[in-house]
């Protein structure tokens, strides 16, 4: 047999080189479709003429077209099951995808059978003018969550303490959640909806009962039926806001809670009837009373944590989404990689707005990458740029760099962090804060 043709929507030098390095990578051919600057635009979403050029690439491809893959949140991982069903690739079944992607479906499937584990919840319109007092005869009290029934990253979530909040969230929801609803709500046409789900399209939002503790997400997949949780990955927030300072693995979480945790996973996946395909589950634990909640389900890996399995288990987890497409059963290594502990780390400033002046240059990267084996650096800003013209934020921060290390012990991964900050130099003009 030759070589086998993986195309991966919104490919990137960066992660070919990972994909290069996957086992068995020998026997493939990895090829983009779809250019990654579009899918990594998070400013708008043209999902219909994206799944017709994509279409077209590959319909002129001269070769067969073995796998279709991607890693990346919406666009992308709704577009998948209709470009795989055009072309008979291993997929998800569209309406199992959206069970997890629709929040309010998803709370739905979750309640039916691990209904211990989840907020209370309700959806709302955000352009009803009796909204809130909706949430509140649904049993939703202040202080609660609102999202859109769909989101991208972290973009439209708000805590609501009060009604000045929730008058201030509506009305960023109701001039910005169209660039998220028109093209989810292509993809609802596509599926075969219940009519409960039916009612609540992408231009709903989400409340929920205020949940919270030790954040986690449970990466694993679906074989032939078979759930498969294989690491967890934990995420840590910096002190007294919503914000992520930066992802570890392994996780640090007692066995027992972990145990637990894929237990719900199992559960809830086999459920749901999500199948030949990577997920991950976002779980918190309320350490005080002991108690796990069920945050929501993703349906893809998590790019931010490729280089974390990478450092600690020898290879991306991008090989369970390979193989997976390729029909096969995932060969996932497990601590087989360079370092006992891996951190994404978020170099961020808060609660002020400013245009960026300078960053650093690239022999100071350069530098700092050096003097941390294993370290990449990625910047987020450009001279010029202001802070809040940066897409995917979220309400209370800028992220400025993204920073991948690995180390020997947390202590050392926090440490060795600590002193590279120091070193990253950023100058600011016309703050507002």
């Amino acid at each position: 047999m030759g070589q086998r043709n993986i195309f991966v929507v919104g490919l990137n030098d960066f992660n070919r080189l990972r994909l290069e390095k996957l086992r068995g990578a020998q026997d493939y051919r990895f090829h983009g479709v779809i250019e990654p600057a579009e899918v990594y635009d998070t400013e708008v979403f043209p999902i219909e003429d994206m799944l017709a050029r994509a279409e077209a690439a590959l319909r002129d491809f001269d070769g067969s077209v073995d796998a279709i893959v991607g890693y990346m949140d919406f666009p992308v991982s709704t577009m998948l099951p209709l470009l795989c069903g055009r072309f008979g690739t291993r997929t998800p079944s569209l309406e199992s995808l959206l069970k997890c992607e629709h929040k309010y479906w998803s709370r739905l499937a979750q309640r039916e059978v691990i209904g211990n584990y989840i907020p209370r919840f309700t959806a709302f319109d955000p352009f009803d003018d009796e909204a809130l007092s909706k949430i509140g005869q649904a049993g939703l009290y202040f202080p609660f969550f609102v999202k859109p029934i769909k989101s991208s990253g972290s973009r439209l979530g708000f805590r609501i303490d009060s009604p000045e909040d929730f008058i201030m969230a509506t009305g960023r929801l109701r001039d910005e959640i169209g660039l998220i609803s028109e093209p989810f709500n292509f993809v609802l046409d596509q599926a075969d909806l219940p009519e409960a789900v039916r009612a609540v399209d992408g231009g709903h939002c989400m409340a929920e009962e205020i949940i919270g503790g030790w954040q986690c997400t449970v990466e694993g997949y679906v074989f032939e039926g078979e759930v498969v949780p294989y690491g967890i990955v934990d995420s840590i927030r910096y002190p007294q806001v919503l914000s992520f300072f930066y992802y570890r693995y392994p996780s640090r979480l007692p066995a027992p809670i972990q145990a637990r945790m894929e237990a719900l996973t199992r559960t809830v996946m086999t459920h749901i009837g999500y199948d030949n395909a990577a997920f991950n589950v976002e779980f918190f634990w309320d350490e005080i009373q002991n108690r796990v909640w069920l945050l929501e389900i993703n349906t893809r890996i998590s790019q931010s944590h490729c280089d974390l399995f990478e450092k600690v288990d020898g290879v991306s987890h991008q090989q369970v989404t390979v193989d997976l497409a390729l029909g096969q059963r995932p060969d996932m290594p497990h601590r087989q990689g360079e370092y006992a502990v891996a951190g994404k780390f978020f170099y961020r400033v808060f609660f002020v707005d400013a245009t960026v002046v300078r960053v650093p240059d690239p022999d100071e990267i350069a530098a700092l990458e050096a003097r941390f084996p294993g370290t990449h650096i990625e910047l987020q800003v450009t001279p010029g740029m202001r802070l809040s013209d940066m897409p995917e934020q979220d309400s209370y921060s800028f992220a400025l760099a993204l920073i991948w290390m690995g180390a020997d012990s947390d202590e050392a991964l926090e440490a060795n962090y600590t002193r590279l900050a120091e070193g990253l130099t950023f100058e600011f003009a016309d703050i507002i804060g």
